[in-house]
């Protein structure tokens, strides 16, 4: 097969991995900076053109966009839909995890747990929605954070003021949730590939530290599902419409709760904590899913 990645850094290690794994199979596998793609969106025939080049003849696309340019990622990967391209991650879902109000939104209709959430933008009543999400400790996130950034713990309810009213000042747009204390500063990663979840670990956050995104300084090790867990991690992806995903939940007394949906979890903590070789399992479903161009030109006729 022939195969695109769509990535803006080929020495990134998960871009790296997926490369190897697809050589190692066999496909021809090329990286290409979308952001340096441009589209003939007029024609009665889509076209995408990267360093004067037309992207012809690709059976399957593998995005890796990140957060700041999902908006020109997600045009990108519509394109290549248009032309009749198999994505891993369609236009829409990247659009819809990616917005974390739309994605706790679609979690919530899915009745999937989740920790308590309010949506704010200009809160007249600090306190009411405090007490929404069931007073403090709580945590405030913008809604444009990543990677742990703009997540703030306020653990008494004059804190929780002071941030809210900050953020509202600023005209930012944020999430309140309910502290999860029981959780002791620890998440699980799943990763989900189609309907399994192919590989799990725990991740701990640094003494002094509540995030334990491993970009924050986090530790890792591999760790065993429960098979609600598992349930709840594979339905949140397909809420999401998502084939490959990285649902980070939060093991509470009430049972699992979904934190977060990621369209494009990175595979380095991941493989390194559990020795699970997840980029190969990732071509494996592009081969089965896929239909190769001779077959898609065949159909056609």
């Amino acid at each position: 097969m022939k195969i695109a990645i769509l990535s803006r850094n080929p020495r990134l290690y998960s871009t790296r991995r997926l490369v190897e794994a697809a050589q190692a199979r066999h496909h021809e596998v090329r990286v290409i900076d979308h952001m340096k793609c441009y589209m003939d969106i007029t024609s009665s025939n889509p076209a995408i053109w990267y360093e004067g080049e037309k992207l012809e003849g690709y059976d399957a696309v593998i995005p890796r966009i990140g957060a700041s340019v999902t908006t020109y990622g997600a045009a990108v990967i519509r394109q290549f839909e248009m032309m009749g391209v198999y994505c891993l991650t369609g236009s829409i879902p990247l659009g819809r995890s990616r917005s974390k109000l739309r994605a706790l939104q679609l979690l919530s209709r899915k009745g999937i747990g989740m920790p308590k959430t309010g949506f704010a933008h200009d809160v007249h009543n600090t306190r009411e929605l405090i007490k929404l999400v069931g007073g403090a400790p709580l945590v405030v996130k913008l809604l444009e954070g990543t990677q742990g950034r703009g997540v703030v713990l306020a653990e008494t309810i004059k804190a929780a003021e002071s941030v809210i009213d900050a953020f509202c000042e600023l005209k930012a747009d944020f999430l309140v949730q309910e502290f999860i204390k029981e959780a002791g500063g620890s998440d699980v990663r799943c990763f989900v590939i189609g309907r399994k979840v192919v590989a799990a670990m725990e991740r701990t956050a640094q003494s002094g530290e509540f995030r334990s995104n491993l970009h924050r300084g986090g530790s890792a090790e591999v760790t065993k599902l429960t098979p609600t867990e598992r349930r709840t991690a594979i339905k949140a992806a397909q809420a999401m419409s998502l084939h490959v995903a990285g649902v980070d939940i939060l093991r509470s007394a009430r049972g699992p709760l979904v934190m977060e949906v990621n369209s494009s979890p990175g595979l380095r903590g991941i493989e390194e904590s559990t020795g699970i070789n997840v980029a190969n399992k990732i071509i494996r479903f592009v081969e089965e899913h896929a239909k190769p161009l001779t077959l898609r030109g065949h159909a056609k006729g």
